[in-house]
């Protein structure tokens, strides 16, 4: 757990517990853009079983203001879910919750990190731009369910 002090009052950065589950799933509604095909109980438990570290969350007050996923596969750094609530934008949740990804990318021995970026999502290109992260052209994304 990190707490750190400035225009947030309080804001802690921590990892998730199965105790958070299904209020980051409600949080997910409101604050994130788009649906992934996990974004349910069993795929967000299945995450947190089996990396405990992986989902990152943001409490101001103790309420939630934002959450970041940073799953490293022992290879590549990769992010997902950098969500922060509507209410709580601009005021430096998204930037705590990538530091702590990347200092957790960092302690594993990462070297890049990659986030999925919905093309139409044109705040988060805005957040992302601005944290020194930039689009690869050369690169689409191929994808194949696995699952009806």
């Amino acid at each position: 757990m990190k707490k750190l002090d400035g225009d947030m009052h309080d804001l802690v950065v921590r990892a998730a517990t199965p105790a958070d589950l299904d209020s980051v799933l409600a949080f997910w509604k409101v604050a994130a853009e788009g649906n992934s095909i996990s974004d349910d109980r069993d795929g967000v438990e299945r995450l947190v079983a089996r990396d405990p570290q992986a989902l990152i969350l943001a409490e101001s007050d103790g309420v939630l203001a934002g959450t970041v996923i940073a799953g490293f596969d022992g290879w590549r750094c990769h992010l997902y879910r950098l969500a922060v609530h509507p209410d709580r934008r601009r005021r430096g949740v998204g930037s705590a919750l990538l530091a702590a990804a990347e200092e957790r990318f960092v302690r594993l021995g990462g070297r890049r990190g990659d986030a999925m970026v919905l093309d139409r999502n044109e705040l988060a290109q805005h957040a992302w731009r601005a944290a020194g992260y930039g689009p690869e052209p050369q690169w689409s994304r191929w994808v194949k369910p696995l699952t009806d």
